[in-house]
């Protein structure tokens, strides 16, 4: 029986077990979603933009382990996509996006919504394909979902011209993948492993470090009883946060940039870093000349091109993390470390605790420490800046796949769409964005997908009134020169504004009036006995979305922080002062 381009895709889908996807429909993709519409067996979730489909699909796919699906028509519905392919595959994250393109006799011709999405999105995915022939489109979409699932998982994209998808042929979609050239080594050498844990077991001041392709390979359990079989001290990436639960006594937090003050101090005195899954990123380093001055460092991933490109390695082991610790854990034993968890716990101890500003109006920090206490199994997402930093340092993460962040290209306008996502992927979980009053405007849109589909996403707002991150550096490094950062200020404001917010307008938005007038729930909250009921409305709507409004502290800071160009020990703290 011959099927149309559209009904094969349906039928792929089917068969990789896609129960739910993302996007938004136009010209050339109509035969698609019209095949879905008929099939009426997948869950087709309307976006109101397609970045917002890319990152929903994101929060699906890193929440669940599942691959995410997104749909997509050409020209600019293809070009809005590339920001969250772009998230997605700096943080290896599996996405298949199907895009539609102009008829293949059009293709060059710039014809009518035309857009060489192939080359544009080459950058940002693990890889992509133009489906030219009708013959080829079965092979190529198997290839895409295991390409975005298999080795360091990614985005893939498939562009298909709009005569392939109506074109009728028959054929059947393939049960196995053969591509030439790609094969992702798994298992690791076991003699890199045995020389790995002999060298750990001679440290005396050893660390591991957890990233996010610990999480990713799913070997958290495994990754614990190690932890706790050997007793060694444990730092995290941002993505790696969640692999051990946060208030573990060997967790020291996550390292770099706002990285917690234990596990930059270890990281400075450690004597070994046994890193799984991690890329040892700029943010987390600071200053490669003075990183782990005198550590010797052991580094597993499964990207090989990952391994020592930006530190020194004594010891690579190229596989998946999973097999790489199950062929580890029959080789480890306990250490005797006594005199070194002394030191970390008194780094630990040693901690600046979080301080109010001057201006008495809430502390995020406080806020985010409320949120963990009312919801402490929520799966968390945010967008990027402060609130990001303040959810990672100050939210107590118990699970893997409960932090949804943007990592690696720091999007803002990621966390809201990625909590749908998320919380389409576990209906019966609780997910909150926490965003701040900049970044939750890049995709607000998203509000109506979420209230039609009657999800209970909580977004808990830090309110400062600023794009908060560059309004800290601004601070710290431009001398108080609020350029463009203030997001109250308008053409009447005076150049000479001391930023104290005597004439400044209330609310803008407001975002109390901006989820009522979408049909969420809106709550603000302007003092801390306000914060516990505020949860609590939260906590019983389990109906439609709840923003609420933490008007907090203006000028409050994310501390440590490590300073650009400085060792991740030569951290600023509470209030500028250097350690």
């Amino acid at each position: 029986m011959e099927v149309s381009g559209s009904r094969l895709i349906v039928e792929a889908f089917k068969k990789e077990q896609v129960d739910v996807l993302f996007g938004f429909p136009g010209g050339t993709i109509m035969p698609l979603f019209d095949e879905l519409y008929k099939d009426g067996g997948i869950r087709v979730v309307l976006n109101r933009h397609e970045q917002g489909a890319v990152h929903a699909a994101d929060g699906y796919a890193r929440s669940t382990g599942k691959p995410g699906v997104c749909v997509v028509t050409s020209g600019p519905g293809a070009t809005n996509t590339v920001t969250g392919l772009a998230t997605a595959n700096f943080d290896s994250v599996p996405i298949v996006c199907i895009s539609a393109q102009v008829p293949t006799n059009m293709i060059g011709n710039d014809a009518f919504q035309e857009a060489d999405i192939v080359g544009i999105s080459r950058s940002v995915t693990k890889h992509n394909y133009l489906v030219t022939d009708r013959k080829h489109l079965g092979r190529i979409i198997k290839e895409a979902f295991y390409i975005a699932c298999s080795g360091r998982p990614g985005p893939v994209v498939v562009d298909i011209p709009k005569d392939v998808l109506l074109s009728c042929e028959k054929d059947s979609y393939p049960d196995e993948v053969r591509i030439r050239g790609y094969s992702p080594v798994c298992k690791g050498h076991s003699e890199q492993i045995k020389r790995a844990v002999s060298t750990l077991h001679r440290a005396r001041k050893p660390l591991f470090y957890a990233g996010g392709g610990v999480q990713i390979a799913g070997a958290t359990e495994r990754f614990r009883e190690i932890v706790d079989a050997t007793g060694v001290p444990v730092i995290s990436s941002l993505m790696g946060i969640g692999t051990v639960p946060s208030d573990h006594p060997l967790y020291l937090g996550m390292i770099g940039m706002h990285g917690t003050y234990a596990a930059n101090m270890a990281v400075n005195e450690s004597d070994l870093i046994f890193a799984v899954g991690t890329r040892f990123d700029d943010r987390a380093t600071g200053k490669l000349e003075k990183f782990a001055p005198h550590a010797t460092i052991i580094h597993v991933d499964i990207d090989p091109a990952t391994i020592a490109r930006n530190v020194p390695v004594a010891i690579p082991i190229v596989g998946d993390a999973g097999l790489i610790l199950d062929q580890m854990a029959p080789l480890v034993r306990h250490m005797d470390l006594e005199p070194w968890l002394e030191q970390v716990q008194a780094w630990k101890k040693a901690a600046p605790a979080s301080s109010k500003d001057e201006d008495r109006r809430l502390s995020p920090t406080q806020v985010v420490r409320d949120i963990s206490d009312a919801f402490p199994d929520a799966i968390i997402s945010t967008e990027v800046g402060q609130n990001q930093m303040w959810a990672a340092l100050f939210y107590n993460f118990q699970s893997p796949r409960t932090l949804l962040t943007s990592g690696g290209l720091g999007t803002m306008g990621y966390g809201f769409p990625a909590a749908i996502g998320a919380q389409i992927g576990h209906p019966d979980k609780r997910v909150i964005d926490i965003a701040g009053d900049g970044s939750i405007q890049m995709n607000i849109q998203e509000l109506a997908t979420a209230v039609l589909q009657k999800l209970p996403v909580i977004v808990a707002i830090l309110n400062n009134g600023y794009l908060g991150m560059v309004r800290q550096w601004q601070e710290l490094f431009f001398d108080r020169r609020y350029a463009s950062t203030c997001l109250i200020q308008g053409v009447d404001c005076p150049p000479d504004c001391d930023h104290r917010g005597e004439r400044c307008p209330r609310y803008t938005p407001d975002f109390v009036k901006l989820a009522e007038s979408y049909g969420a729930v809106g709550v603000r909250v302007v003092e801390e006995k306000q914060v516990g009921p505020a949860l609590d409305i939260a906590r019983e709507t389990l109906d439609r979305p709840v923003i609420i409004d933490f008007l907090v502290e203006r000028e409050a800071n994310v501390w440590p922080m490590v300073p650009p160009g400085a060792a991740v020990n030569e951290m600023m703290l509470e209030g500028g002062s250097r350690r």
